[in-house]
């Protein structure tokens, strides 16, 4: 499923602003649970990338964290290796196990 949310995103430690006003898909799965794919996001610092097999095969990804507390919240898709998972790269993944849900969105 694909929306739009015209609201803003936290995370949950520090309470500082991890997105905002993006494009996203809603059905991902993070390893903590449901997950949100963004197009981008604000104050995430990022670390090394590293080739894991994830639940859609392999791919190049680097742990994201909250700048403020370095709470690690997903991570951003480097490389894709299957073709038909390309659209990921360069877009984050944040566990809703990590940010405040603002608009209450479910």
């Amino acid at each position: 499923m694909q929306i739009w949310l015209e609201s803003h995103f936290s995370c949950v430690s520090a309470s500082a602003l991890v997105g905002y006003f993006v494009f996203l898909h809603s059905s991902f799965q993070g390893s903590q649970g449901r997950a949100y794919l963004f197009n981008s996001v604000v104050n995430v610092g990022c670390g090394p990338a590293e080739e894991r097999v994830l639940l859609t095969g392999l791919h190049a990804v680097a742990d994201i964290y909250c700048e403020n507390c370095k709470t690690t919240l997903g991570w951003k898709y480097e490389h894709a290796f299957e073709s038909s998972q390309k659209y990921k790269e360069g877009k984050y993944i944040i566990e809703l196990a990590h940010m405040i849900k603002d608009n209450g969105w479910d």
